[in-house]
């Protein structure tokens, strides 16, 4: 009789900035099933790791467990690099599979974010809350620097949230590699959570087109004028070639979610039209896609 194949304990510690979603992640993933934790200290993270993958071992009929942790300035005890140095100890057990996210935002953003909820920044008890989030966002880039994903949540709603985490976390999805085709505006800056940009501002622009332009890149008529220009169709080829090229190297490395941006100028046509034929022949291909379009329906982008 031989031992069951006890699956590694999936540990997702959760961090980044005050204000950028962290609480509402690790809600998130209590609602996927993980058991969730927020704000261990430091001295118990390894203890927990232990107890979680010893009952997984021990269990009569051993079932997938998962645990996600909240890790961030209010932790006690909390030193950035201490953190990475013990979520790099983690990382090299066997019974252990461990992923550390990271919650990023603009600070305009955050800004709104206190002031509507009038919450006391935790780094400025008695200073502006902006105070607060630069002290933070110096303290915490050692660990921006080491995440494994990086969420912006600058335009996401909670909808979207739940959605992206689903597709990379969700204890039933399905193995393999799950794709992100997001569109933006350069005007609005670069995605932070982009592993692959594409820049298609050399395409005829719709926005010059008086008829065009009050409309998006999933307007047919859009579409159609995008794709007709005269480099289109070799561009589209070799994009196409490039990314199918890539997607089994990224699988094969063990990467469950990879998210290919691409930006135009405003963000409303020509990368939305490519987004969305970049994910229609991806689905075709019998890859897992979902397509967003961060800035498209900003109003004068």
């Amino acid at each position: 009789m031989t031992d069951a194949i006890v699956e590694p304990v999936r540990v997702v510690v959760v961090s980044g900035l005050s204000g950028a979603g962290k609480t509402t992640a690790l809600k998130l993933l209590e609602d996927f099933g993980y058991e969730a934790v927020d704000n261990l200290p430091i001295l118990l993270l390894r203890r927990l790791t232990l107890v979680e993958a010893e009952d997984s071992a021990t269990t009569a009929n051993p079932t997938r467990r998962a645990i996600a942790i909240g890790v961030d300035s209010r932790t006690r005890d909390f030193q950035p690099d201490r953190v990475i140095a013990l979520i790099g100890e983690l990382k090299q057990r066997p019974d252990l599979s461990v992923q550390l996210l990271y919650f990023d935002c603009e600070d305009e953003v955050l800004l709104k974010r206190f002031t509507a909820t009038r919450r006391r920044h935790p780094l400025a008890a008695d200073r502006p809350v902006a105070d607060g989030i630069a002290a933070e966002r110096h303290l915490m880039k050692p660990l921006l620097l080491e995440a494994d994903q990086i969420f912006d949540t600058s335009t996401v709603t909670l909808p979207e949230l739940r959605q992206l985490l689903a597709a990379q976390f969700a204890l039933d999805a399905l193995p393999g590699l799950s794709i992100m085709v997001l569109s933006f505006s350069y005007k609005l800056g670069l995605p932070r959570e982009a592993d692959l940009v594409f820049d298609v501002r050399f395409l005829r622009n719709p926005h010059y087109d008086d008829r065009l332009r009050p409309q998006t890149g999933t307007d047919p008529a859009v579409a159609a004028y995008v794709a007709a220009d005269p480099g289109y169709t070799d561009f589209f080829a070799k994009l196409n070639d490039m990314v199918s090229t890539l997607l089994p190297r990224y699988a094969a490395e063990g990467k469950r979610y990879l998210t290919i941006a691409i930006g135009c100028t405003g963000g409303r046509h020509r990368s939305v039209v490519v987004a969305e034929a970049l994910g229609r022949h991806l689905r075709e291909a019998g890859q897992r896609v979902d397509i967003r379009h961060r800035d498209r329906d900003l109003a004068n982008a």
